[in-house]
């Protein structure tokens, strides 16, 4: 995969910011920051990152200043100077500096620009020509100050200042400086003089100065809703006790005493790195707000290929040709330089509307006198082929731009126009927009083509244009449906999902969210392989501007067991059945089942090295950019148990029990019979050692648990001592992963903290649901871990850097724990609360978080929709009246 650095235009917001930073290095890696902060504190600077506006305030010396035996040589840190200067030009943010220093000095040292707002002399100077302000008596004070100072106190200890001076008591010993101590108090009280102390200095000043109403007056002036304010002094403390419960205050060093600091770090460096930190989550805040929210992309599928399209109608991910394949269009990681297919009226409207047609994924998007029918064309069952259709009807002129980039925009992509449209060039398959009697032309953007054209569908013949992007040697038929076959490609379609839905069970409430989340489901099943994604995407991040962006377009066993099971559910059984027969390949290439990966490609190969694609701002900045999945690597023993359950629900759905299915269960009881009792890394693929997590033990469990009930359905003879395998497993899971002091199923044998997952202790059955450990886990994980409409997995640390967001699948669990106790009312509140969550188009992605009110991770997410499918059916039974 390349992951080679590309300098290519990039229309961000952010350039003029990241033109104003020096070489420095920094900004910022945020994965260093979690490491050296404290969770705590990191979570503070999450959480002020975000407030509306925001103000960052700092002292100089001993905080973005390293303390220095000579004072006039104590410069800032580039990066912290980096930091405050990014920080200013960022929108309702602000940055300031308030320091003893005379005005000019901090001026003339900070190298600051002039948006970052300077206050020398502890906030008495604003401005460098401050003894111009000066009444006659404050200059007659000043004349004496600095007349006695001088004869009092040794030249080397005195700073000139603009309205004063300052004595500097470091390196003197405790007589000598007794002496000066004593000379001060004999200057305050001959002359009109303000003095502020300091640990290792003293200011004279014939203004009053205060940091704390320097920092009041700062606050007012740009308007803050919170402030941060670092400083290391003593005279710091003022500015600190001003701040309020929203506000954030740190303290540079460990030396004992009070503070009215939230926080204490230990050196500028440190300071550094919290200024870094700031930048990096407020940018990726900011302009993640800016950014297409993930949930209002819609998905294109058809068994074989997936697209995303944005509510504007641009088409901005579409990988080919397999799902883990390279993307030609990647905006949705970046800016427009990373490829996208965009329609829109030529005056640049908005759009109005964005629907699927009835059940299906044909999405219709439509503007003021113009609509955009965008949808997958169906292909031969063994094809690697992508056929996207893209039919603009209507009287408003239309603006199409076409500007693929190949390999995720790593190399040029060039274009030539052809008879019927434009060709890309260099490809190992033709790669051809077919659109007869549109005349494109092809302009150099960067270093690449884009094809650009304006037409007025009605002015056509037939009165629509049609679009055919044909990707590969198999789509002989773009030509046909360009030139008039278009309909009855259309029909094929539309008639594949909608005769489809027909035949599953659906609830009797929710039903078209429900029908959406079964064809979203449908749409991530690989037809020709059987395989499963657990979404379309990468790299959609967990937390915006965090480090948690995954690769999900692979086919884990726990997730692909899960989807199939629940659309086995709805009543359809060929996806579940082509994922098993994926299965039994990869098995018959297996050494022995207990060697089985947790994921693999769609079709069987194993991964790729996970790599970086570095050229990729990210989505709103959120890097890294990440292609493969190291957690191919990984232990995780829970994987055997979704399998099982899925041969234990379709043997009894379809009353018979294959002997492949026979053999298959045998397998994953014999895997989990070798290595059940093993650490491993468990549903969440924690980057960290392993751990005897209860999950999996529970999953161990349930492997053996559904193996017996098959083998008593169909009369099977037990191949080893199941049972006493299955009873072994419980008696450790109950011995073991619960803790008397949480009053709970915790994550691991011997720990204390909590995880979304342990609720299958009762879900799986181990337990019954009135067993009061089972109850007084949900107590306490919708206590810790539910906030709002979501519910976090946990809130341990994961050995990984940065937040996350809440996962809707642990919600629906949650949900179906309340079913389970009884708690019919909150089920139905909390699922309420989910539904609400779903996007425009009824899709959902991997996370929700409830502060920022934004959704999170690869969209649309297999997890949430298939837990969204479950807890819909468990409560058709208790509708209401």
């Amino acid at each position: 995969m390349s992951t080679v650095e590309h300098d290519y235009e990039n229309l961000s917001p952010l350039t003029p910011i990241a033109a104003s930073v020096s070489s420095s290095g920094l900004l910022g890696d945020l994965a260093e920051a979690s490491r050296e902060l404290s969770p705590e504190l990191f979570r503070r600077l999450f959480e002020v990152s975000r407030s509306s506006s925001l103000l960052i305030a700092t002292d100089y010396d001993g905080t973005i200043a390293p303390i220095v035996d000579l004072p006039g040589q104590a410069f800032p840190l580039d990066s912290s100077v980096d930091s405050l200067r990014a920080l200013a030009l960022l929108p309702t943010t602000s940055a300031g500096v308030i320091s003893g220093r005379s005005l000019r000095d901090l001026a003339a040292m900070s190298r600051l620009p002039r948006e970052v707002h300077l206050f020398g002399s502890h906030g008495g100077e604003t401005d460098t020509v401050a003894i111009d302000t000066l009444d006659e008596e404050q200059r007659t004070a000043l004349d004496g100050l600095r007349r006695d100072v001088f004869q009092t106190l040794p030249t080397t200890i005195i700073e000139h200042k603009t309205t004063g001076a300052a004595v500097h008591l470091r390196g003197l010993d405790e007589s000598e400086r007794q002496e000066v101590e004593d000379a001060v108090n004999d200057l305050v009280e001959a002359h009109v003089i303000f003095p502020t102390r300091g640990k290792q200095v003293i200011d004279l000043s014939v203004v009053p100065s205060s940091k704390a109403e320097a920092l009041q007056r700062l606050r007012q002036q740009t308007g803050a809703e919170v402030v941060v304010f670092i400083g290391d002094d003593t005279a710091d403390e003022f500015a600190l006790e001003t701040l309020g419960d929203q506000d954030l205050g740190l303290k540079v060093g460990r030396e004992p005493g009070d503070t009215h600091a939230d926080y204490r770090i230990s050196s500028p460096a440190e300071v550094s790195v919290v200024l870094a930190a700031i930048y990096e989550l407020r940018k990726s805040w900011l302009f993640g707000r800016r950014a297409t929210p993930i949930h209002r992309h819609s998905l294109l599928g058809n068994g074989q290929s997936t697209a995303l399209v944005d509510p504007g109608g641009r088409i901005c991910w579409m990988p080919h040709p397999l799902p883990h394949s390279s993307s030609m269009f990647s905006e949705i990681l970046g800016a427009e330089a990373a490829g996208f297919f965009a329609v829109e009226t030529e005056a640049g409207t908005a759009p109005l509307t964005q629907r699927y047609i009835t059940h299906s994924t044909l999405l219709e998007t439509r503007w003021p006198g113009l609509s955009c029918l965008d949808y997958l064309a169906p292909v031969d069952a063994n094809s690697d082929d992508t056929i996207v259709v893209r039919v603009l009807t209507g009287d408003t002129a239309a603006r199409i731009r076409f500007a693929p980039r190949l390999d995720y925009a790593t190399v040029p992509t060039q274009m030539v126009r052809t008879d019927d449209g434009v060709q890309v060039l260099g490809t190992s398959e033709p790669i051809s927009l077919i659109a007869p009697g549109i005349d494109f032309e092809i302009s150099d953007v960067g270093q690449s083509h884009t094809a650009e054209a304006v037409v007025v569908p009605s002015q056509q013949p037939g009165g629509a244009v049609v679009l055919v992007l044909a990707c590969g040697t198999g789509t002989g038929d773009a030509r046909y449906m360009a030139t008039g076959g278009e309909h009855h490609v259309r029909e094929r379609a539309l008639n594949f999902w909608t005769n489809w839905v027909d035949t599953l069970n659906i609830p009797g409430h929710h039903r078209e969210e429900v029908i959406r989340s079964a064809i979203t489901l449908r749409a991530l099943c690989h037809e020709p392989t059987g395989g499963v994604l657990a979404a379309p995407t990468t790299s959609l991040p967990e937390g915006i501007g965090g480090v948690r962006n995954w690769d999900y377009r692979y086919t884990w066993l726990r997730d692909g067991s899960m989807t199939v099971r629940a659309l086995l559910a709805l009543g359809s059984t060929g996806e579940a059945e082509g994922f098993l027969s994926w299965l039994t390949g990869i098995l018959a290439r297996t050494v022995s089942p207990e060697q089985l990966h947790p994921l693999y490609a769609v079709d069987g190969s194993a991964l790729t090295t996970e790599a970086v694609l570095a050229h990729l701002p990210g989505y709103a900045g959120s890097r890294p950019v990440r292609v493969g999945n190291a957690a191919e690597h990984q232990v995780q023993l829970d994987v055997f148990g979704p399998v099982t359950e899925l041969l234990n629900e379709l043997s009894e759905h379809l009353g018979d029990l294959p002997d492949s299915y026979w053999r298959l269960t045998c397998q994953m009881v014999e895997a989990v019979s070798k290595r059940w009792f093993e650490a491993d890394h468990g549903i969440w693929e924690a980057r960290r050692p392993p751990k005897h997590n209860v999950y999996t033990r529970v999953m161990c469990w349930v492997t053996v648990d559904r193996a017996l009930q098959i083998a008593e359905r169909f009369g099977r003879e037990l191949p080893g001592a199941w049972r006493q395998l299955r009873e072994e497993i419980a008696h450790d899971v109950l011995e073991n992963g619960y803790n008397e002091e949480v009053g709970a199923f915790t994550v691991a044998y011997g720990e204390t903290d909590l995880d979304s997952a342990c609720l299958f202790v009762g879900l799986s059955g181990l337990l019954p649901a009135d067993d009061p450990r089972f109850i007084s886990t949900v107590d306490a994980i919708e206590r810790e871990l539910r906030v709002g409409p979501t519910v976090f997995r946990y809130r341990y640390d994961d050995g990984l850097p940065g937040l996350e967001g809440g996962f809707h699948i642990c919600t629906t669990w949650l949900v179906e724990a309340f079913i389970k106790v009884g708690r019919i009312d909150d089920a139905w509140d909390l699922f309420r609360q989910v539904d609400n969550l779903l996007g425009p188009t009824g899709l959902l992605a991997e996370e929700y978080d409830p502060v920022a009110e934004m959704h999170l991770g690869n969209h649309p997410q297999a997890y949430s929709h298939l837990g969204y499918i479950r807890v819909a059916q468990m409560l058709d039974e208790f509708r209401p009246s």
